[in-house]
């Protein structure tokens, strides 16, 4: 690669489409197996589609009737088959309400403060590239990820704010950085030697932040070493230290000394860089938490992720942010039945049926973020009530319980297949939340949100 190639932009890297969701691929492409009967693969359709479907249409040549012709299929047509029709069950994102959480942590830190948008793990399974932009245009002006290959997805996407990627990548995807303009988090000579020499191979810069070690212990260069740290490396006229940062272990939790333990280390570090001559560049240390609870920390950037997406990091900031749940999980039933009494629904027949119901599936289940632990434990909604799921939940389906029964004033529901049902989200006064299902799981959100986005479709609202 010469310096040459290094692009100026990122046009260069937008080989997908515009509006194209790596998370969502069933959604606006030629399902797998558009080929004719004849084997040969339909006009237009790409070339990386492979032929693992060729058989199925192989299967279909074979049954064919004796008096009918070769079947073609429309690829343009197939692709105009939305993607809640080729399966009943999604997830949907209002990105108005991302707006609304952006504003509103904008606010609460005032002016002066940036903002980093951290869009890790699929923008916490909300979609990386929706919500990075959405985020942008509200008012973040810095994206942070765990990976190169997230920093690439954002790039790709024609994203042009300065990402961060919040860990130190391995050397060898040190060209990655430099063609793509993503900057690493640093906390070893070896790596912040070999990414200076590279750049400076090309005749450019190597922008990096320090990630600082106050006590959280997972990475960092330990707080009393950054200036030994620094007098190792900043020879190097290549490097240029743009931002200085730390992570807390504990701001979402209701102790506060190891907290403010961290706090004073970071300040500590801080100043010793600059005692010894050293810029910081931008100082930030506030996760969800502390952007929310701890205005002493805002520093010049904060590092706001679950909160971006409405989901509070602990609940001591309920009080203090007026923050509104962007996902919610959608299913259509897909099968209704009369169960007799005493029989028994899904594996192990753990649930019996007290007669009197209709069970409904549902197609998703936990290879979908359904966890199976949520088995017999949690509800879903329809038509503003809520019901009992019951039986154990599957990799692919789950079942819930419609007492046919009428008590007093309460109106029957009839269930149909093709009803919708809400999984996760608010439909009158019924409510399912990802807290709810998280103190039941023993778990937190974080990993419920990023579970429902595996391989369901996922609209924007």
């Amino acid at each position: 690669m010469a310096a040459q190639d290094i692009p100026n932009g990122f046009t260069g890297f937008a080989n997908r489409k515009p509006g194209f969701e790596p998370a969502s691929a069933s959604v606006g492409r030629t399902p797998v197996g558009a080929y004719t009967t004849e084997g040969t693969p339909l006009s237009g359709v790409p070339s990386t589609y492979g032929s693992g479907a060729q058989g199925a249409f192989q299967y279909a040549r074979d049954h064919a009737r004796p008096d009918a012709g070769a079947a073609n299929f429309d690829p343009d047509k197939l692709r105009l088959i939305p993607a809640t029709d080729r399966r009943w069950a999604w997830t949907e994102v209002d990105l108005g309400v991302v707006r609304h959480n952006m504003t509103a942590l904008k606010q609460h830190v005032g002016h002066g403060v940036r903002v980093m948008a951290v869009v890790k793990a699929d923008g916490y399974g909300h979609g990386a590239v929706r919500c990075a932009k959405t985020a942008l245009n509200s008012g973040a002006e810095y994206l942070g990820v765990a990976t190169i290959d997230e920093a690439i997805e954002l790039r790709e996407a024609l994203v042009n704010a300065p990402i961060l990627v919040l860990s130190q990548p391995p050397m060898e995807a040190i060209p990655l950085l430099l063609a793509y303009k993503v900057m690493p988090s640093i906390y070893t000579p070896d790596f912040a030697i070999q990414y200076a020499e590279a750049a400076d191979a090309y005749s450019i810069r190597a922008p990096y932040h320090l990630a600082v070690n106050t006590g959280m212990n997972r990475i960092g260069v330990r707080h009393d070493e950054v200036v030994e740290f620094m007098s190792q490396v900043s020879f190097h006229r290549a490097l240029d230290l743009v931002g200085t940062f730390t992570h807390f272990a504990t701001a979402d939790a209701p102790e506060t000394l190891d907290f403010h333990i961290q706090t004073k280390r970071f300040l500590e570090a801080l100043q010793a860089m600059k005692v010894a001559g050293f810029d910081p560049g931008i100082i930030h240390a506030a996760n969800s938490a502390a952007t929310i609870r701890y205005p002493d920390v805002h520093f010049d950037m904060v590092r706001p992720g679950i909160a971006l997406y409405g989901l509070h990091p602990c609940q001591e900031t309920r009080t203090m942010i007026d923050l509104r749940p962007a996902l919610s999980v959608h299913a259509r039933i897909s099968d209704t039945r009369l169960v007799p009494m005493s029989e028994g629904v899904s594996y192990g027949l753990n649930y019996r049926s007290p007669g009197s119901v209709r069970i409904c599936t549902l197609p998703l289940g936990y290879a979908d973020g359904m966890r199976r632990g949520l088995s017999g434990r949690t509800d879903v909604i329809m038509e503003g009530r809520r019901f009992r799921q019951v039986g154990n939940i599957c990799m692919d389906q789950c079942m819930f319980e419609v007492d046919l029964r009428t008590y007093g004033t309460r109106r029957r529901i009839d269930p149909q297949i093709g009803d919708e049902v809400l999984i996760v989200g608010r439909q009158g006064d019924s409510i399912v939340t990802l807290d709810d299902m998280a103190n039941m799981l023993g778990t937190i959100h974080y990993e419920l949100s990023i579970g429902f986005a595996q391989r369901m479709p996922r609209l924007y609202v």
